[in-house]
């Protein structure tokens, strides 16, 4: 009998917090569809591994077994990145090249925040972890967080999906405090061209080249996403491109999911530093959207065509609600003005610019503290 009740002997107050910090997520997922795919998994993952003496954790536990092969591999995040590839479409960005600056300019907060977490007293391994968050682009902080800081894996996830959900209420209020109604009006003549197949198919092997190159360590994030994306642009494998896009994605991201939610038991999710990584996130996106508005009024300066600041702001990697949000409020001051096209090339180079920052952390870190 005694064997029975050994769960209910064994609960503590850790394991009711977690309960209603999974129920949260669940809550989040359901009633208000916040990054649904990700959070119902993450949450109901947390319920099964702070059941008091769960037999799903550990090395010989499912959730166990999932973890060490598939985030511990870093195999998880690699493979969404395939399927990420497979939906994403370089073709606005390849029309209008010059937005890559605005990919680069809204990972700002990647390095703002990893100099912050310093400071807090966090390690470089650690920080860049957290850093990692201002990414917008949750395979690329899992990836770079399960190689740093494991132990860390749990509220870095949570973070950064979370944050990603509240995109349209994060970025609405910095960009309106950077701007002014005058520059939120600020029109953009857009120019629609087609972009040769030849140079969609090249785009991605040319891209996987230079920036394993630059950065060898790097090559699992590119290449596996530009692999996807050659699949999508071939125009020779489109069983395979849909399978990537869906069946592909949705397994993973089950598995993703609930693996991740089974590294959030209470002796390590409920500390202190936990609050200080979710706020961190929180500075991240700010910085993010910052960063990218304030290099546009900083282009302004010198371009006879001026770029609409609100765009900038579009180069992080939520991809495509952060293009939404953009146009919505460009149509807010003005109803007759058209900025998505260009927001929408801001943002898939945002995408780009995430994974190549994430690539840098992973080639700098390790050299720093050596």
């Amino acid at each position: 009998m005694q064997e029975l009740l050994q769960g209910f002997l064994n609960f503590e107050l850790g394991n009711l917090i977690m309960f209603v910090i999974a129920g949260i997520l669940i809550y989040l997922a359901i009633a208000k569809e916040y990054e649904p795919m990700l959070l119902l998994p993450i949450g109901f993952g947390a319920i099964m591994a702070n059941i008091p003496l769960s037999s799903a954790i550990g090395d010989e536990g499912v959730l166990g077994i999932l973890y060490n092969a598939g985030i511990a591999t870093e195999l998880f995040p690699v493979l969404i990145f395939v399927a990420v590839g497979a939906m994403i479409d370089f073709s606005p960005l390849l029309q209008n090249p010059f937005m890559l600056f605005f990919g680069a300019a809204a990972q700002f907060g990647i390095f703002a925040t990893l100099l912050v977490a310093i400071l807090l007293g966090f390690d470089l391994q650690e920080a860049a972890s957290i850093g990692i968050i201002g990414a917008a682009d949750g395979p690329t902080s899992i990836f770079v967080a399960s190689k740093f800081a494991p132990d860390l894996l749990g509220p870095i996830s949570v973070a950064a999906y979370s944050y990603m959900s509240l995109v349209p209420i994060i970025q609405p209020p910095v960009i309106k405090a950077l701007t002014t109604r005058k520059e939120r009006m600020i029109r953009m003549p857009y120019k629609q061209t087609n972009v040769p197949k030849i140079v969609l198919i090249l785009f991605p092997i040319m891209i996987t080249v230079v920036a394993g190159l630059i950065s060898p360590i790097s090559v699992p994030l590119v290449g596996m996403l530009m692999f996807g994306n050659l699949i999508r642009v071939c125009g020779v494998l489109e069983r395979l491109s849909q399978s990537a896009q869906n069946e592909l994605a949705n397994l993973v991201t089950i598995l993703l999911g609930v693996t991740i939610g089974s590294t959030m038991v209470a002796d390590k999710f409920l500390k202190p530093q936990t609050l200080l990584i979710m706020a961190m996130g929180l500075v991240a996106f700010i910085f993010d959207t910052a960063g990218g508005v304030l290099f546009a009024k900083f282009l302004n300066l010198f371009l006879k065509n001026k770029v609409n600041p609100m765009v900038g702001a579009a180069g992080i990697s939520a991809f495509p609600m952060s293009a939404r949000i953009i146009q919505k409020m460009a149509q807010k001051e003005d109803p007759t003005n058209f900025v998505l096209m260009q927001a929408i090339s801001a943002n898939v180079a945002g995408q780009l610019g995430s994974i190549v920052a994430g690539g840098i952390l992973l080639y700098i870190v390790p050299q720093l503290i050596k």
